[in-house]
């Protein structure tokens, strides 16, 4: 196989409980014309997994972060379009197929080129779904993440992407400065270059374990935080109303992680960015409750 039409990329560190449930999820994908590349990110102890013709490992000589690890993926990629698995996570047998049908049949009404997001499911510990989220679609040259979209949308299927390698390396991939929001940061760039089509079809596993993500570190979430608003200062600034759900949305993961100083600077910047908004959302006991510590500080 020279030149397979997809190219599964999955970075890991230091999981091989977790790792090969996810290769075994990515090789079973329904279509043929695809390869499996595995970038282990300097693990203690090297990825160790049964051959196949589809896969390939690519051992990293020191750990780079995950963001590394995607753009290692991705230049070492033979496919003309790229996807990427989290270590601890399953791709379900049609996701391939799906993504790719979808880019073959063309969207005449959005402009190229055309990257494709389909739905994710929130598996529990129990193996029960507990939430199901389905994308928007975003013409290029919108900012993904911050459009406001109808209700039953979530902007939270950025691990289903689907994007064409040469677009993707065109923009730079991944931002390697950044340890979280990595997603976040990068569909700000790539949506402004690539539309985005969103598919009500579940097609990705994210698995709930006590074993924590990268992404749910108290003290690196708020340095990306910080990182991304910075970093993209003039978009966010161009939406008020969504910047200020996202500050607040950070507010309470940062409140639920038990920085509740953190929290309450979030809390008053997007007070400060749009007052009425927020307010808006400040109906729950548990939302109210934020609010009544400020007198106690």
């Amino acid at each position: 196989m020279s030149s397979p039409l997809l190219s599964i990329i999955i970075p890991t560190y230091n999981r091989p409980h977790l790792l090969p449930r996810a290769v075994e999820s990515a090789l079973a994908q329904t279509i043929e014309d695809f390869e499996v590349i595995v970038v282990d990110d300097a693990s203690p102890e090297a990825v160790n997994l049964p051959e196949h013709p589809r896969l390939k490992v690519i051992r990293q000589p020191e750990n780079r972060g995950g963001s590394a690890a995607r753009n290692v993926g991705a230049k070492a990629a033979r496919g003309q379009w790229i996807t990427y698995l989290d270590d601890d996570d399953l791709l379900l047998p049609h996701m391939a197929e799906v993504s790719l049908e979808a880019l073959a049949k063309g969207h005449p009404s959005l402009p190229k080129p055309i990257a494709v997001l389909s739905g994710i499911e929130v598996i529990g510990e129990d193996g029960q779904v507990k939430q199901t989220r389905i994308p928007p679609t975003l013409p290029k040259g919108s900012h993904f993440g911050l459009e406001e979209i109808k209700p039953e949308q979530s902007f939270f299927c950025k691990q289903t992407m689907v994007v064409e390698k040469e677009v993707l390396l065109s923009i730079g991939g991944f931002d390697e400065s950044f340890t979280s929001r990595v997603h976040s940061e990068l569909f700000l760039r790539l949506n402004l270059v690539c539309s985005i089509v969103g598919l009500p079809i579940v097609t990705y596993q994210l698995w709930e374990h006590q074993i924590e993500r990268v992404s749910s570190d108290p003290s690196r979430r708020q340095l990306n935080f910080n990182r991304l608003l910075s970093k993209h200062k003039n978009i966010f600034e161009a939406h008020p109303k969504m910047f200020a759900n996202f500050t607040y949305d950070h507010a309470l993961m940062s409140y639920q992680s038990g920085q509740t100083l953190e929290a309450l600077k979030s809390v008053a910047w997007a007070m400060k960015i749009d007052p009425i908004h927020t307010l808006a959302r400040m109906g729950s006991p548990f939302k109210r409750s934020l609010l009544n510590l400020i007198p106690k500080l």
